[in-house]
């Protein structure tokens, strides 16, 4: 560029400089250019149910839909999502003022961050967290301050826990929000009724906002029980809790969340909001209301067919030598490469199409303190069993 002194200034907003082109993308593209299963990024690699898909199609061809839909999203969207969280949770929101459908989970988000957050505000986050957690923390000047879920328990039971009393000497005086995630990704953990009443009981004491990703709300597999924060005493009136179509549904491309709230912090969303993406996915709304509906079968069958891909790959990542950490909740599986002579997770996920013609992601990048995550690599399960059991053989005969 002309007329630019010879140190010029960067052009990304030092912000941002952290944040480079993210893990999924190039896991992708090795994928791409290997031939290898992707197991890395999660998204399904089948559609959802062809009555919410038809639903779709019906919206467009009838028109409803493909103009602007309205700012806080389209009526029967924001009913279906107020008729959800009353018969799943006993949760009660006013559709008109207490919901709010957004670009997917990840500008709900963000819009929560950028609404609630100015700069120095201090945020506590589960580490390891999804990646986007930090950029949205950091482009709304705030301060993100890791609590770091560990390994632990028996042969039998691992699975990575809080540290209740780290997470209350993370808090200060300069501690806005707490940012949770359960069912939680990457790790697959499902916090407990205990553990979750202990977060309730300090952020009632110590007056915090809680924003929480509930997005694999639907998917949790054997004695877990997933419990919305906003169900304990003293949180509904404090806690933005973000759902997801694409999770539940397997219609990922489509991007419809959405956010429940009291009006005041849905007011305060929204305000971010419709100067992120004004409104969008119109004719996808419309169908996600029929899918809400569905009956409990549905929600019964899909749990059920994720929890049997999850044993097809917990059990064999386990035969090839991986250690195996069995998820409670998401479509993810987080395993220990040190059994198989590795500590390096970025290297042996960059290494691993070659070797095995299989894509994971590396759980570090999604660390502060990437040395806590360095031996540890995430799979995801929510793949056709075939691809599976394809990627199992070859992780075999490999390792």
């Amino acid at each position: 560029m002309t007329g630019m002194t010879s140190s010029p200034r960067p052009l990304l907003n030092r912000r941002l400089a952290e944040f480079g082109t993210t893990i999924f993308a190039e896991m992708s593209a090795l994928a791409l250019r290997t031939g290898s299963i992707n197991l890395g990024q999660g998204f399904p690699d089948t559609d959802g149910p062809e009555e919410v898909r038809e639903a779709a199609v019906r919206a467009l061809r009838d028109g409803r839909g493909n103009q602007y839909p309205p700012g806080p999203g389209v009526p029967e969207l924001r009913t279906a999502i107020a008729a959800h969280q009353e018969r799943r949770y006993g949760l009660s929101y006013d559709p008109d003022g207490e919901v709010l459908v957004t670009a997917g989970a990840t500008e709900a988000i963000a819009a929560a961050l950028l609404a609630l957050l100015e700069p120095g505000d201090e945020v506590i986050a589960l580490e390891p967290y999804y990646d986007s957690y930090a950029a949205c923390i950091a482009m709304a000047g705030g301060t993100r301050v890791p609590v770091t879920l560990r390994p632990g328990g028996s042969d039998t039971d691992r699975r990575f826990r809080l540290d209740l009393d780290e997470l209350r000497a993370a808090v200060t005086d300069r501690t806005r929000l707490l940012l949770i995630n359960s069912p939680h990704n990457p790790t697959g953990t499902v916090l407990t009724r205990a553990e979750l009443a202990v977060i309730a009981e300090l952020a009632v004491e110590r007056d915090l906002l809680v924003v929480t990703d509930e997005v694999y709300e639907h998917l949790v597999f054997d004695d877990a029980e997933h419990l919305p924060l906003a169900t304990f005493p003293g949180m509904r009136e404090r806690t933005v809790t973000i759902g997801s179509a694409g999770k539940t549904f397997s219609f990922t491309g489509w991007k419809v969340g959405w956010v429940t709230a009291p009006s005041g912090l849905v007011t305060a969303v929204r305000s971010a909001k419709q100067y992120l993406t004004y409104v969008s996915s119109g004719p996808f709304q419309y169908a996600v209301a029929e899918a809400l509906a569905l009956p409990d079968s549905y929600f019964a069958d899909f749990r059920e067919d994720m929890r049997t891909k999850r044993n097809l790959l917990v059990s064999g990542l386990a035969e090839a030598g991986f250690g195996v950490f069995r998820p409670a909740g998401t479509y993810f599986v987080t395993t220990d490469i040190r059994p198989l002579g590795e500590r390096d997770g970025v290297a042996f996920c960059r290494a691993l199409p070659e070797r095995a013609g299989v894509v994971a992601i590396p759980n570090a990048v999604f660390y502060d303190h990437r040395e806590e995550g360095a031996p540890f690599v995430r799979f995801a399960f929510c793949k056709r069993t075939e691809v599976l059991e394809e990627a199992v053989k070859q992780l075999r005969a490999a390792f």
